[in-house]
């Protein structure tokens, strides 16, 4: 399966859930997640701009394998996914065949869907909490995104091709911490 998302920062979350509730979108999640990501020693995984990573979203887990698809318009991954019982025993796992984690995330998600498309309020807790909450876009491609984005009221100029780590660049690096 492809993975096509962007993100709009900056934005003002209770017009965008009016606007998305007007639109019939329905909120499917609204709760914790926790991510780690691995890689083994050598640093394959992320010599290769994959992503190996283990999530708790919610009461659920599920392992994760994203490969890295060139697209300077919007972040497409060829993600493989599946969910597991026992977060913690995953890690065991992973920890025991020699992968470790190199990253960890918290974060608050609420997901709103329509068909085809998923609309996600992130806002980063702990290490992250810096990053102001954004918008981000899934959807089947990235025309289809951007006429969504448009439909919010939102120019393909706001949209970024941005994984999570270039977002807390962006505002590691500029005056809007």
């Amino acid at each position: 399966m492809y993975e096509t998302e962007i993100k709009i920062l900056e934005i003002d979350r209770k017009k965008l859930e009016k606007k998305l509730s007007s639109l019939g979108a329905k909120k499917i999640f609204d709760d914790e997640i926790h991510a780690l990501y691995y890689d083994n020693a050598d640093c394959f995984i992320r010599r290769q701009r994959g992503t190996f990573r283990l999530r708790r979203e919610g009461r659920i887990s599920v392992l994760t394998f994203k490969a890295h698809i060139d697209n300077s318009a919007a972040k497409v991954r060829e993600e493989t996914e599946v969910t597991v019982l026992d977060f913690d025993a995953m890690r065991s796992i992973l920890k025991s065949v020699g992968f470790s984690p190199w990253l960890e995330m918290k974060k608050h998600r609420t997901t709103y869907e329509l068909p085809g498309f998923h609309f996600e309020f992130d806002r980063y807790t702990g290490e992250f909490g810096f990053i102001p909450e954004f918008l981000e876009i899934e959807g089947p491609d990235v025309e289809a995104i951007y006429e969504s984005a448009a439909a919010l009221g939102f120019s393909k100029e706001d949209c970024r091709p941005w994984d999570a780590l270039q977002v807390a660049e962006y505002y590691s690096a500029s005056d809007k911490k």
